[in-house]
């Protein structure tokens, strides 16, 4: 399914008025932005991830503050997701659920690729849906924190993968169906939603060489064979980044 999936908990919201609570949204959205990348820092500096219930619940209290009564707390009862097939766990579950999600991401840090943990950690909070409101915008977040902590640093680009998604939902919502069905098999399969990812990948970083020399300097139908042959191919983000780089020097020195 495609269509606007959306939480749906009996908890009235703080912020009635819509052009009011979109201001609030779009504030929110780059505190919890921020403070995501603070958070990267810290766990690249440590050389391993701060994976923490806390940690989980921080990140929602920037998205939702002001904006939902239950920031930065789990959800105290049921919640259904319109426009889903999915039906999340109970609330008396939620906590157990997301101890086992960071459990898994914790013990396969090293064995797991940087998109198969982001990929599943992405699916994962969304299949809990641990939260009344805003599962999916801390979903975007904490998957592209642990991108970048299991490259090593935080990724270039402005047009990032979050935002990406949230410009247009669909192929997103396909790719957490897709999982859903898998897990239903008894199989943790997030490889569509590791192909998407990789395609966003590949679109940010060529954003970069457009934003450092002008868009003029890589045209459109080249732009999109870049990109193309990106997504066809597993890859290895450090080497993608370096080629990335590696095209604005050719371009500011050929």
């Amino acid at each position: 399914m495609t269509q606007e999936r959306k939480s749906e908990a009996e908890i009235p919201g703080l912020i009635s008025d819509p052009v009011k609570l979109a201001e609030k949204e779009a504030e929110n959205a780059l505190a919890q932005f921020d403070w995501g990348m603070e958070e990267v820092a810290r766990w690249v500096s440590h050389r391993a991830p701060s994976l923490r219930v806390s940690m989980l619940l921080d990140l929602h209290r920037k998205a939702m503050i002001g904006i939902d009564p239950y920031a930065g707390n789990f959800r105290p009862a049921s919640v259904s997701i319109i426009g889903s097939r999915h039906n999340p766990v109970s609330g008396e579950d939620v906590a157990k659920h997301v101890e086992d999600m960071l459990e898994y991401i914790k013990i396969n840090w090293e064995s797991k690729t940087a998109t198969h943990l982001a990929a599943y950690a992405m699916w994962r909070l969304n299949w809990i849906h641990p939260f009344a409101d805003g599962n999916g915008r801390t979903s975007r977040i904490f998957s592209y924190m642990l991108l970048c902590a299991r490259l090593g640093y935080r990724l270039p680009g402005t047009n990032t993968i979050p935002e990406q998604i949230s410009d247009y939902k669909a192929p997103y919502y396909s790719a957490l169906e897709a999982a859903d069905e898998q897990w239903k098999r008894g199989r943790v399969d997030v490889t569509e939603m590791e192909k998407l990812l990789e395609g966003y990948l590949a679109k940010q970083l060529v954003g970069i060489q457009e934003s450092a020399t002008g868009k003029g300097l890589i045209s459109p139908t080249k732009r999109a064979g870049i990109l193309e042959a990106l997504e066809k191919r597993p890859v290895l983000y450090s080497s993608i980044i370096a080629i990335a780089l590696s095209v604005i020097g050719w371009a500011f020195f050929k």
